[in-house]
């Protein structure tokens, strides 16, 4: 094969045109789903505030393999929620969104840093902090944890409103699924205010552990739906 038809061949690819990528970038949103419920069930059930030394040490001790390979997919998992909010961006901008679009990227930044953060820590923890002996440090580290996970409901709830409002605006969703939208921002922006003692309501009860977090995963599949029904713009961006 001479090198003229090697090229020839390689230039008319699927896999080199710009449709084939920026549509392999729309399921980003599927994977980031796929790929945090795996690295949700591997890591398990993280201790609660206040937990004692023994359940902290059991967790991240006993459990130092499982988290850190948590980690190690959860942190491959940033990588689809970038690609996520920068097809959706593509997606507001073909729509004439800009402004929105803005926020989808400004908003997952905000977001993939404070979930990079938290990775850091649990795995600093299960990794060497933990078996040091020093219980006051896990336990404050811990309960740190926690709210950085309360916190992260206000990034993760702008996210929501990026898509929900520029997809509204842009036409690309119907009013019935804009409502949904904005309840789910509600939703989300109540998740930050989970600071009660114990209970449902607390940093580490079931609406923080839980519900906030589907909440999320269901309008990131919602988002991706309509992504990929749309057809990718003719444009060399990707």
């Amino acid at each position: 094969m001479s090198a003229s038809t090697t090229t020839e061949t390689a230039s008319t690819s699927v896999y080199t045109t710009p449709a084939f990528w920026e549509r392999l970038w729309r399921t980003a949103g599927i994977q980031f789903v796929v790929l945090f419920i795996i690295a949700y069930v591997i890591y398990g059930y993280q201790p609660g505030v206040g937990a004692s030394p023994d359940t902290l040490a059991a967790f991240y001790s006993g459990e130092r393999t499982r988290i850190l390979l948590a980690a190690v997919f959860s942190g491959l998992n940033l990588l689809n929620l970038m690609w996520f909010a920068a097809a959706l961006r593509s997606t507001l901008a073909d729509a004439g969104e800009d402004g929105w679009g803005a926020a989808a990227t400004a908003s997952s930044a905000a977001f993939g840093a404070l979930f990079l953060l938290l990775i850091s820590l649990v795995a600093a923890l299960a990794y060497s902090i933990a078996g040091s002996g020093n219980h006051a440090l896990t336990s404050g580290l811990n309960d740190f944890a926690w709210a950085i996970v309360v916190l992260s409901s206000f990034p993760r709830a702008m996210l929501i409103m990026s898509g929900a409002f520029g997809l509204w605006r842009g036409g690309l969703i119907s009013d019935a699924l804009f409502a949904v939208g904005v309840a789910a921002v509600v939703l989300g922006v109540l998740g930050g205010t989970t600071w009660l003692g114990g209970g449902f309501w607390a940093p580490d009860g079931a609406y923080s552990r839980f519900v906030s977090p589907f909440i999320g995963l269901a309008w990131v599949l919602v988002v991706s739906r309509v992504l990929l029904s749309r057809s990718p713009a003719t444009r060399a961006a990707w």
